[in-house]
């Protein structure tokens, strides 16, 4: 992965790319979180596959890209059609396709001023629930990471518990990825970290975006700790 998906953590991929291809060896990277954060120049990052997903830079759900480096084979997982150069059959998406590209060249001319924007709030939400909260950890790393990104694992929560006291208070947070949603076992991102399992229960993955402003992070400072000791006490 470019950029994790459950901690936000940003991989050394041009680095690993460069060992990769000293040795001929074929290098893909699932770059779908970074889409809309990070440079994805293939030439830069030594990638000779990489993927992406519109929905994660405001584009329509359901379409993605596979850019694929010249002479780089492929055995395609579907057959019965010529399309895509005999790679994959069916009738192209054009709409969600041009949503895509348009989605997706926007979010990259916007990076870096929108980038700062996100990560001083992002710090401004993470040295806050420092302050307010104890027992807390940050997951991923500390700086090397998105910059829309911030995950925490709370002792004595149970993070399926906090979200939804979270949503009834019109909080929309997420405990892990999309794909271990309703998982009643801790993060196994988590646990290869080293968290123990009494920590990595307690979960807390919160994203921002475009709209996220100022008086959204006072709001969640002000409801988290609260709910968080209501919890703990229960």
């Amino acid at each position: 992965m470019y950029a994790n998906n459950e901690v936000g953590t940003v991989q050394a991929i041009a680095e690993i790319g460069k060992i990769a291809r000293a040795r001929g060896i074929a290098f893909h990277t699932d770059a779908v979180q970074a889409g809309g954060q990070l440079n994805l120049d293939v030439e830069r990052l030594n990638v000779d596959l990489l993927a992406l997903s519109a929905h994660k830079f405001y584009g329509p759900k359901g379409v993605g890209v596979l850019y694929v480096r010249s002479g780089t084979e492929l055995i395609s997982a579907l057959t019965g059609g010529g399309h895509e150069r005999g790679r994959r059959p069916g009738t192209v998406n054009v709409a969600e396709i041009v949503g895509l590209a348009t989605a997706l060249r926007l979010a990259q001319e916007r990076r870096e001023t929108e980038n700062a924007r996100v990560a001083a709030l992002r710090d401004q939400l993470v040295a806050g629930v420092f302050e307010r909260i104890s027992e807390v950890q940050l997951t991923g790393h500390p700086t090397r990471r998105l910059p829309n990104s911030a995950s925490f694992a709370i002792h004595g929560v149970e993070g399926e518990t906090l979200l939804m006291a979270l949503d009834l208070e019109g909080i929309c947070v997420s405990t892990g990825s999309a794909c271990t949603t309703g998982e009643a076992e801790p993060s196994f991102v988590l646990t290869a970290l080293g968290l123990p399992r009494d920590w990595a229960l307690g979960s807390l993955r919160m994203t921002l975006g475009h709209l996220t402003k100022p008086e959204d992070i006072a709001t969640v400072l002000d409801v988290l700790p609260r709910v968080v000791e209501q919890l703990r006490d229960a």
